[in-house]
């Protein structure tokens, strides 16, 4: 197993990520921190908001949004001690996994060459970002679901609560129309009609 602290891992990590930035165009970079994930693909933002900002991109400028966006998001996240530690133990884990699948294997792995080893080390990590981003993202969504339900059984509460409330109202206002409609069918029953008028016959 992969010895040594979050510095060692942090190092070799950024040695390789900052080789690997310098042959990748503006379109890469783009490309690479609108993947899934991107929450933690940049580890390395200085520089990069310079190729991948819109200004710099205006044939692309949605996408180009979004990843200036990404790099900024991922500057932030790891000026937060514990969410640097947090993405520093992924790196860790990648690194570990990838050691644990040569155990056993012949001497002469591509795993042995230097540069395939950090190849390697990069997908496995960024695969477990991916996969805790993701994760999150659900986590995220199954609470905002929850609290949707929430809101909706307070809102059918405060419903069935002012239904109850209003009820007594709605009764006196159906007895005083059905009192008003009553009377008024009597009052109209007690009208006399008025025999017509004679006309008197006039002599010559």
């Amino acid at each position: 197993m992969v010895s040594g602290g979050a510095g060692s891992t942090e190092e070799a990590f950024m040695t390789f990520y900052k080789k690997r930035d310098s042959v990748l165009t503006s379109k890469n970079q783009i490309e690479r921190l609108t993947r899934p994930g991107s929450s933690y693909f940049n580890l390395n933002p200085f520089e990069l908001s310079i190729l991948v900002h819109p200004d710099k991109n205006q044939d692309d400028a949605d996408r180009a949004q979004k990843a200036f966006e990404a790099v900024d998001k991922a500057y932030k996240l790891l000026l937060d001690q514990e969410q640097k530690e947090r993405a520093l133990d992924v790196i860790q884990a990648g690194k570990e996994y990838v050691e644990h699948t040569k155990e056993g294997k012949p001497i002469n792995v591509e795993e042995d060459d230097p540069e395939l080893f950090k190849q390697a080390v990069y997908k496995q990590t960024m695969k477990l970002f991916a996969e805790e981003d993701k994760e999150m993202h659900e986590m995220k969504q199954q609470r905002e679901e929850e609290i949707e339900a929430q809101e909706k059984a307070k809102r059918e509460r405060e419903w069935q609560k002012n239904f109850e409330e209003s009820r007594d109202g709605r009764v006196d206002s159906w007895r005083n129309f059905q009192a008003n409609t009553k009377g008024k069918k009597e009052k109209k029953n007690r009208t006399f009609l008025r025999p017509p008028k004679i006309k008197m016959e006039q002599r010559e």
